[in-house]
C-alpha cells in the first residue's frame, strides 16, 4: 500500500491518548492514526447497490425486540451461561 503525507490536526487529550495507547501496544503513533483513518473510511463507505437485495431477504413477521432476540438465544444454546447470572429473566 503507497502512503501519501497529509497534515491533520488533533486535540491535545487525543494525541495524548494515541500516545498512550501506543506505547502500551508496542506501535507507532502514526500506525494507531492510519488504522483509525482506515476504520472510519470503512465505516462511513456509501455502497453502489444494497447489501442484499429484497429477494434475499423474508419477513420476520414484524419488528424483533431484544427480548425476542435473548428468547431465540437462550433456546437455541440452553441459556444460563455466565453472562446470564445477574440478569433479570
Amino acid at each position: 500500500m503507497a502512503l501519501k503525507r497529509t497534515n491533520v490536526y488533533a486535540d491535545d487529550e487525543d494525541l495524548a491518548l494515541i500516545k498512550e495507547a501506543a506505547g502500551r501496544l508496542g506501535v507507532s503513533e502514526a500506525e494507531l492514526i492510519r488504522e483509525g483513518i482506515h476504520r472510519i473510511a470503512l465505516a462511513r463507505r456509501v455502497w453502489d447497490e444494497p447489501f442484499v437485495t429484497d429477494e434475499e431477504t423474508f419477513d420476520l413477521g414484524g419488528p424483533i425486540t431484544r427480548d425476542d432476540v435473548r428468547e431465540a438465544v437462550n433456546d437455541a444454546f440452553g441459556g444460563g451461561g455466565p453472562r446470564d447470572r445477574g440478569r433479570a429473566a
